[in-house]
């Protein structure tokens, strides 16, 4: 009996010393994370109001998917390979510098064209169709976001024994997948909320009915203007991560920003390897169109 209880005391050490790597590992992700809510949010907003929810399960289900596949090459790398985990970490912080610089270079810098061409009827097949092609490219979007969380959070605990390595990743890879999306759905209806306490007006006293048209319109104004506040939000976040995988896992550079706050050093090194990113892959597409040309 004493042997029972003893292995009790040890699975609860073992839980609660999991919980707080979990816990800690969480706020290492939540600049992904945060990127992952505003792309969520963005794209689930852009289906019809009837197919939101629909097709924000589906994603959800794709996102558990692309997590599936993910971890178990996540725990053979570090199981095998730990060596290549700062790498991949820092391709990742590449790309999402590049992503982060290259959002602000297109609000910034690229005038939106408007196109007026006469909207066209589409059949209801057809609006499947461009329904599937969104969903398949918020998927894919979601595995290159799942791949940078899932390593962000093994690199915080690879020091730690494989079976601690699996409970932490793990929890943070549910974690990701339910709290973002769960809060997407919140944040997608909250129009059609709006809309029905403005309805559910009618009939009420002056004071109720004052109350739920100010609470229903401002539900209904909120959200284009709170979608555009986490694209903000989630463009900060990337270029703090993704300059942050080169700050903590490069010597040369933790030690050349160190006078600065690590906040600063996170960004100025994001801004500048997303630069450097945008460069290459600019002249990549000029010496490539030159070709074409020739």
């Amino acid at each position: 009996m004493t042997g029972f209880f003893a292995i009790l005391d040890d699975i609860a050490a073992l839980m609660d010393d999991v919980a707080v790597m979990a816990k800690f590992a969480t706020k290492k992700t939540a600049g992904v994370l945060g990127d992952d809510l505003a792309v969520g949010a963005e794209k689930a907003s852009s289906f019809r109001a009837s197919r939101e929810l629909p097709v924000l399960w589906k994603i959800t289900k794709g996102s558990f998917i692309n997590k599936l596949i993910i971890l178990p090459f996540a725990f053979l790398l570090s199981a095998y390979a730990p060596q290549l985990i700062v790498p991949i970490l820092l391709i990742g912080g590449v790309y999402l510098s590049f992503e982060g610089v290259e959002k602000i270079i297109h609000t910034f810098f690229h005038k939106k064209h408007v196109d007026h061409q006469e909207i066209k009827v589409v059949s209801e097949e057809e609006l499947l169709e461009i329904e599937k092609a969104k969903i398949k490219n918020t998927i894919i979007t979601d595995f290159i976001l799942s791949l940078e969380i899932i390593m962000i959070a093994l690199g915080t605990v690879t020091s730690q024994p494989l079976i601690e390595q699996i409970l932490v990743v793990s929890i943070v890879a549910i974690i990701a997948t339910i709290g973002v999306y769960g809060i997407v759905a919140l944040m997608v209806r909250m129009d059609d909320a709006g809309m029905k306490l403005i309805h559910s007006a009618r009939g009420k006293s002056q004071f109720v009915k004052s109350s739920f048209v100010v609470i229903g319109k401002g539900l209904v104004y909120s959200l284009p203007k709170l979608i555009k506040l986490l694209a903000v939000v989630g463009t900060i976040a990337m270029l703090l991560v993704g300059g942050g995988m080169f700050v903590h896992n490069i010597p040369e550079v933790h030690d050349f920003l160190h006078a600065l706050p690590m906040i600063l050093a996170e960004m100025l090194t994001g801004i500048v390897v997303g630069l450097i990113a945008v460069a290459i892959i600019e002249g990549f597409k000029k010496i490539k169109n030159l070709l074409v040309k020739k």
